[in-house]
């Protein structure tokens, strides 16, 4: 298949720049597969969909302030700095920007707002900490290039305390490039899944983005199950297709995991006769790395792995029955993982109506359900 065949026109006017006030009153378009029927609905309508015995899956992982500024050491140029995964202890892949004013054996003093390392102030300058009384930076050395073809370094971090925490104070949510505004302090709660636990994500699992807690909760009180799967979203999420025909191109690795409790309750589902109804597209590829075929038909075996799984038409699903999702950018890896689960036509149609209807697209956008 041919890159262009999941090409469709987007006006940038329907780019989700900022999130509804209220999470679940976002759009929902529902797809039938077998009536091949398209509905409009509010997303806070999900679970009319939704059957007692059913399973929701879910990505746990937590968005960290992936997006650090700063100085660089002796220049002062300006630099930023967003994290892309832990490779050892201090050491992390890192995008950098501006790139050619970055080489091995650079430093960058982090959050620095002035081209010097204050001295003798009664409040140290954001990036430093008084330790003894001496102030102290948080500093970015610059080992080398991690993956020179996608211009990534290996940067090892100085600081005093714990690394999260120090993050936390200096750190910028990771919003996606085509939120074309800069963070603010409101993205740290509605960039995150309500149910997001554990730290390791640069970008979020957006189709959860539209659950709340009290929806959760009738979830629960209709007898429909919840299960949480854990994928650590990278930024590969929003790096372009670079190759005509799809089956060549190489998708980047992302840690995942599943635990026996929830392994355990996605399986017996899968025995009673309930569907496995994935939130978003990292829960999908979670679930479908970690299938297993069994003398009963494909289960999920508890675990973790790296996976680098590409879902394209062709794909025959093992596990994932249902997808809730958002509306992905043309011609990504994303829309073509939506485009297996139905029909590579009928989703494009789909897409179209959506920008007919002026639906939201994107992080921030409305909300598909595939069922």
């Amino acid at each position: 298949m041919r890159i262009e065949d999941f090409d469709y026109d987007l006006p940038e006017e329907l780019i989700a720049q900022t999130p509804l006030e209220r999470r679940d009153s976002c759009r929902l378009m529902v797809l039938d597969r077998s009536k091949k029927t398209v509905e409009h609905r509010h997303f806070y309508d999900i679970l009319d969909y939704v059957n007692p015995g059913d399973c929701l899956v879910m990505n746990d992982s937590r968005v960290i302030p992936a997006r650090m500024y700063g100085i660089k050491e002796g220049t002062g140029a300006h630099i930023e700095l967003l994290l892309i995964k832990r490779i050892e202890g201090d050491k992390w892949e890192c995008m950098v920007r501006p790139g050619k004013r970055l080489h091995e054996g650079d430093t960058v003093i982090l959050a620095g707002k002035t081209d010097t390392v204050p001295s003798g102030a009664d409040k140290p300058a954001d990036g430093y900490t008084l330790v003894n009384g001496i102030e102290k930076p948080f500093l970015a050395h610059i080992l080398g290039y991690h993956d020179r073809e996608n211009g990534t370094r290996l940067v090892e971090f100085e600081y005093d305390g714990i690394f999260m925490e120090r993050l936390e104070e200096i750190g910028s949510m990771p919003l996606p490039p085509y939120i074309t505004r800069p963070a603010e302090d409101s993205d740290r709660e509605m960039y995150q899944t309500v149910y997001s636990r554990i730290d390791g994500s640069v970008a979020a699992p957006t189709a959860g983005l539209h659950f709340t807690k009290e929806l959760l909760e009738k979830a629960k009180d209709k007898g429909v199950r919840l299960a949480y799967v854990t994928l650590h979203v990278g930024i590969g999420t929003f790096r372009p297709v670079k190759v005509e025909v799809i089956e060549e191109h190489k998708m980047h690795f992302e840690e995942c995991s599943v635990d026996q409790e929830n392994a355990d309750i996605i399986n017996d589902t899968i025995d009673n006769g309930g569907r496995i109804i994935s939130v978003g597209t990292t829960s999908t590829r979670t679930l479908e790395s970690m299938a297993e075929e069994t003398d009963k038909g494909w289960r999920i075996k508890a675990g973790s792995k790296s996976t680098g799984i590409f879902i394209y038409p062709g794909y025959t699903y093992k596990i994932v029955d249902a997808l809730i999702t958002n509306f992905h950018l043309p011609k990504s890896t994303l829309l073509m993982l939506v485009s297996a689960l139905y029909d590579r036509e009928e989703i494009l149609k789909a897409y179209n109506e959506a920008v007919e209807e002026k639906y939201r697209f994107f992080s921030y956008g409305d909300a598909m359900l595939i069922k």
